[in-house]
Order: structure tokens, then C-alpha cells, then sequence
């Protein structure tokens, strides 16, 4: 019986465990992956332009349906909904990211580090969560190394692909949270990269 109980959580484990340890890929795209190497500090910006969400190339596009959407169902809902889905960037996302990277690396985060991570952003599946069935988030981004100041020239660049955005235990209904999971998966697995 406890051999069988044994087996029986190794499996609820790998489940668990799998889909985030496999399913984000880094890849050094240019330059050198240990430029970080002895540094303590380091800036990070983060950067939208261009960004897709969704099925929708352009996140305008994404905006504007969900919106709508929204204010049809409860007039003002969608306004306040295109409200959050910027400022979460600056009050979720963004935090998440450089929580993890900080205590992945045990870099400390400044504005005059020698050096500056730009961590640009290029596609958001929001993902869903309906109780009866659910979607993760994911992000996938680029990001390079700067001399802070000199924007450039890149010393290193990567690729960050298919970053999981969710909430173990199912509690994720919100986009915001599933998508500010999928930050602190990227911020963790690039400042281990990195490290």
C-alpha cells in the first residue's frame, strides 16, 4: 500500500512539475551569455511595442474587441478592463519579473548598474480559465544586455519562448494573474540562465 501511495504522488508530482520545467525555452541569440559574470547590479526596462496578443496581431485590436465586448455586458466593464490590462504591467508584471530575477541571479536592481537587461515583450496569449476548462498564459520575449546609456549596441541577446502563466490549485481567473505568473516564470528561468 505505501509503495503504491509512493508511485502515486511521484506521478501528481511530474505532473505538476512538468509543463512549467519543459515548456519555457532561452536561447542565446548573439553575444555573450556570462557578460553578467561578478556583476552584483543591474537596470531592467521592459518594452510592448510591437506586441500580439491573442489571435490579434496588434494589441490595439485585442484591446478594442475585449472592450466592446465587456461594455456589452455590463456598460463601463470594458473600460475599466482596458484600464487594468495597461497598468498591470507597471503594478503586476514588471515586479513579478524582477522578484524573480533578483533572486535568481542575487543581483540587485539599479538604475546606474553598469549594465541593463531590456526585456521586450513580443506576444501575450491571456489564456482563460472557465472552471469547467482553462487555457495558460504564456509570453514569449526578447531580451538583450546594454551598457546602460547606450541603447545601441547589444552585448547579448535572447530569445524566450512559450514563458507559462497559471496558478497551481486552479484559482486563476483573473488574466492579470495568470499572465503575471507567466513574468515571474521568465524573470526566474532567464536570471538562472544568466547565472
Amino acid at each position: 500500500m505505501k509503495r503504491i501511495s509512493s508511485i502515486a504522488l511521484g506521478l501528481i508530482m511530474v505532473l505538476f512539475c512538468s509543463p512549467d520545467s519543459q515548456a519555457q525555452r532561452i536561447k542565446t541569440t548573439s553575444g555573450d551569455e556570462n557578460i553578467l559574470k561578478g556583476e552584483t547590479t543591474i537596470n531592467i526596462e521592459f518594452v510592448y511595442d510591437g506586441l500580439s496578443v491573442g489571435k490579434y496581431d496588434k494589441e490595439a485590436d485585442y484591446i478594442k474587441a475585449k472592450t466592446d465586448e465587456y461594455n456589452k455586458k455590463e456598460p463601463g466593464r470594458g473600460d475599466s478592463w482596458a484600464k487594468s490590462w495597461v497598468s498591470d504591467r507597471e503594478s503586476r508584471f514588471e515586479p513579478r519579473f524582477i522578484n524573480e530575477f533578483q533572486d535568481a541571479t542575487g543581483m540587485t536592481v539599479k538604475k546606474d548598474a553598469k549594465y541593463t537587461l531590456v526585456f521586450k515583450t513580443t506576444s501575450i496569449e491571456p489564456g482563460y480559465n472557465i472552471v469547467i476548462s482553462r487555457k495558460n498564459a504564456e509570453i514569449d520575449a526578447v531580451a538583450w544586455i546594454i551598457e546602460t546609456g547606450k541603447p545601441d549596441k547589444k552585448l547579448a541577446e535572447f530569445t524566450i519562448n512559450n514563458a507559462p502563466g497559471r496558478i497551481y490549485g486552479g484559482y486563476d481567473y483573473d488574466t492579470g494573474t495568470r499572465i503575471q505568473e507567466a513574468y515571474a516564470v521568465s524573470g526566474k528561468r532567464l536570471g538562472k540562465y544568466l547565472k
